[in-house]
């Protein structure tokens, strides 16, 4: 589909702000997985460009991320940096491997209450992230916060970067408001001789075109049982990331990515980030929602956006590594605002209770820990309280028919939390001879509940009593050992759902 006039404007515009923002953050992240700061900028390039020819998702951006660094920063430290791009090619070829896999298709099983908090929890990270823009390091060589002159500018140009931000798309949309604010920062500190924390002062940009290199590691079993575990965490952390991401932009913009291919495109981009001397990465939720609430939503964006970074390392370092800090300090200070979810909070009283608790967990742990984990004890949660509310939710209606005998019409989900209020439906002792069973309302899952209704089937038959098991589906009557005599099977009314339990094929 071909681009417009307008379409391209806004992708170029927006794809050279999301560059500009991918700076800073590269070079923080790499900071903090103690490498080379090229190496964080070398991730972003490749990551971006790559990703956003062939993912997914158009619009959505990679590059260096803190949640894969904070991991990264033990292997560096205890093997060395050779280490870490063996260990980015593995993580690529375990994306790529879940990709073939249809793995991603998983990702529209997280609850909603899951997407909060992980938005939540990042738009908090994003946040904080930027405080150590405020610090300096000290004669005792550690970080203090910035004396009172330097903080009041800092605050002040953040402040006017925020403001131009919010305020410039009422008047025009013609530039997008985080690009134009970047410029405007950038030319009063210039023009008034405004001495300011640059992204100079982060580290110098400058340097070449990434270096084809084969990480520098003794190819032999020792270690891969160094980089494996590193390499599955990373994937894992990182897939978890750009499909939550992912969906995200999804509900954005309503339109549908492709979590499968976007799996492989990550891989890929891993693969040869890992190849290329860099600290590979995943999905960032800042820079996508910059770029996405500039209207960008096609491949170019994040096309422009790498090949700029790299023409920024390659050509315009001293240009780069004049912007004020506090320019992008305010980008991503409005990004965070505008990713956090609001109205989660305010509808706290209104929610049931579970899902405020997993929104609130999340969060949590989203900040203080790591993402996959933040999201697999979300969901962990979630299905725990399906469970519990689905258990309760087993009953029978008892009745004596025409001919004296009891017939109990079952409702709800017999599963592996039920199975317990489902034995205590029945009163065998006191029941006549004969007893009937009624499935029609009711749905048999898994596993334990073909146990639970032997076990019935047991109860009744020790007391020499006839049980009749009706409108049960055929996978279920397969599977029962002690109840298969007492089947009444109808092919008319007999359900015909699938049960979920590994024995069958």
């Amino acid at each position: 589909m071909s681009l417009s006039i307008a379409e391209t404007k806004n992708n170029v515009l927006s794809g050279l702000t999301v560059a500009l923002a991918l700076v800073p953050e590269a070079i923080a992240f790499a900071l903090v997985a103690h490498v080379n700061p090229l190496t964080g900028l070398y991730a972003a390039f490749m990551m971006c460009l790559i990703t956003a020819i062939f993912g997914g998702r158009p619009g959505m951006i990679s590059g260096a991320t803190g949640s894969m660094a904070v991991v990264m920063v033990a292997l560096v430290v205890q093997h060395g940096v050779e280490y870490l791009f063996a260990t980015v090619v593995l993580l690529g070829l375990f994306q790529l491997l879940f990709g073939a896999l249809k793995f991603g298709k998983f990702i529209r099983m997280v609850p909603h209450p899951v997407m909060l908090g992980f938005v939540n929890g990042l738009a908090i990270v994003i946040f904080m992230a930027q405080l150590h823009h405020f610090k300096e390091t000290g004669p005792d060589g550690a970080l203090h916060w910035l004396h009172a002159g330097p903080m009041l500018v800092m605050l002040g140009l953040v402040a006017l970067s925020m403001a131009i931000i919010y305020i410039l798309p009422k008047l025009t949309r013609a530039v997008p408001s985080a690009l134009a604010a970047i410029i405007i920062i950038a030319i009063v500190a210039q023009v008034f001789g405004i001495h300011t924390r640059t992204v100079g002062d982060l580290a110098s940009i400058k340097g070449g075109l990434p270096p084809f290199h084969i990480p520098s590691v003794p190819w032999n079993w020792h270690t891969l049982t160094i980089v494996f575990p590193y390499a599955l965490i990373l994937s894992i952390i990182g897939l978890t990331e750009s499909l939550l991401t992912l969906n995200l932009i999804d509900e954005m913009t309503e339109t549908r990515g492709q979590p499968n291919r976007e799996c492989m495109a990550q891989g890929a981009a891993n693969v040869v980030s890992g190849l290329f001397s860099s600290m590979g990465g995943c999905a960032m939720i800042g820079q996508s929602m910059i770029n996405v609430n500039a209207g960008a939503t096609r491949r170019l964006s994040g096309i422009v956006a790498g090949i700029a970074l790299l023409c920024f390392i390659l050509f315009a370092s001293s240009l780069i590594e004049a912007i004020p800090l506090a320019a992008l300090v305010g980008v991503m200070f409005v990004v965070s605002e505008k990713t956090f979810e609001w109205g989660s909070v305010r509808v706290f009283g209104k929610v049931p209770r579970a899902d405020a608790l997993v929104v609130v967990a999340v969060t949590v742990v989203t900040v203080f820990t790591d993402l996959a984990i933040a999201v697999v004890i979300g969901v962990v949660i979630s299905a725990l309280v399906f469970a519990w509310q689905h258990a309760k939710r087993m009953d029978a209606r008892a009745k004596l028919d025409e001919h004296g005998r009891k017939v109990y019409q079952l409702e709800g989900t017999l599963f592996f939390a039920s199975t317990a209020s489902f034995a205590d439906l029945f009163t065998p002792r006191e029941d006549p001879d004969d007893v009937i069973v009624e499935f029609r309302e009711a749905r048999v899952v898994d596993h334990s509940a073909i146990e639970a209704i032997d076990a019935l089937a047991d109860r009744y038959q020790k007391l020499g009593k006839r049980l009749h098991l009706r409108h049960l589906s055929p996978d279920c009557i397969e599977l029962l050992n002690k109840a298969k005599g007492m089947i009444e099977v109808n092919m008319a009314e007999d359900p015909h759902y699938h049960l979920a339990d590994d024995k069958l094929g």
